[in-house]
């Protein structure tokens, strides 16, 4: 069966997924956040033979050439722990600029940033007037926090320009976490999918876009439904505010309220 005059996909069997693997359950786990919003995949196996194309399973053995894609500025397609998203080098212009054309998207919608660990943000954004641990409560996890970037900021200017904030992310989720930390920079994350278009939960949502990719990482169906992450801005002292209700905001402000901070409308 030919896809998009590019991908040759050889079927001798229904595509089956099994998820054998997970990240350690950190502490966020217990103090709110539900088992099924933190989970990864670690290896999965794959009944679908592709022969032409850039379908990769999600797993740890195609980290490597995802990183090399990356610095290379490609644009690539990866499973998160919400939803598929198109993710590039957040500090190369004209990858940032592809993800735009490929989603049709307004450059005046600004993209949020993946790191791979909670102790990157502060390269990135200005988190000394959280409390100690209120990060590491929220993150890993289906959760996007918007903090100003600071004149210390290691992202490019061109990067969400008139934007004196940025949306970033943490995803519970292996694959795009070793990309990150691989890359060894922030890489700019949005949702694979036209612009205004529903979200993403497999690959074949976005199939009619895959051409457009260096490659796309296949973590079969995830299980967090279209709601995306929960899109918080914490960057006001101990107060906090709401942008998208996703899918953890219970969860979200009951961490944030237990540190004691306060609703904005």
């Amino acid at each position: 069966m030919m896809l998009q005059g590019r991908f040759l996909l050889h079927t001798p069997f229904l595509p089956n997924f099994f998820f054998r693997g997970s990240l350690r359950q950190n502490q966020r786990i217990r103090r709110g956040f539900s088992k099924n919003m933190a989970w990864s995949m670690e290896r999965c196996d794959l009944g679908l033979h592709v022969e032409i194309g850039v379908v990769h399973p999600a797993t740890d053995a195609y980290a490597a050439e995802a990183v090399q894609a990356l610095k290379t500025g490609k644009v690539i397609a990866v499973p998160t722990d919400t939803l598929y998203g198109f993710a590039c080098d957040a500090c190369l212009l004209e990858a940032v600029n592809r993800i735009y054309e490929i989603k049709g998207r307004k450059h005046t919608s600004p993209l949020a940033i993946c790191v791979s660990d909670v102790s990157d943000i502060d390269r990135f954004a200005l988190i000394d007037h959280l409390p100690h641990g209120l990060l590491d409560s929220l993150l890993p996890g289906p959760v996007t926090v918007v903090l100003k970037r600071g004149e210390s900021s290691s992202l490019e200017r061109s990067l969400n320009p008139g934007f004196d904030s940025i949306g970033v992310r943490v995803p519970d989720c292996n694959f795009i976490r070793l990309i990150a930390r691989g890359s060894g920079t922030a890489l700019a994350l949005t949702s694979a999918n036209l612009s205004g278009q529903p979200s993403s939960v497999c690959i074949k949502d976005f199939e009619k876009l895959w051409e457009h990719c260096a490659s796309v990482y296949d973590g079969g169906t995830l299980p967090s439904g279209r709601a995306g992450s929960t899109v918080v801005d914490l960057s006001t002292p101990h107060k906090y505010k709401i942008l998208r209700p996703g899918s953890a905001k219970e969860e979200t402000v009951a961490i944030l309220e237990k540190h004691g901070f306060i609703e904005t409308v």
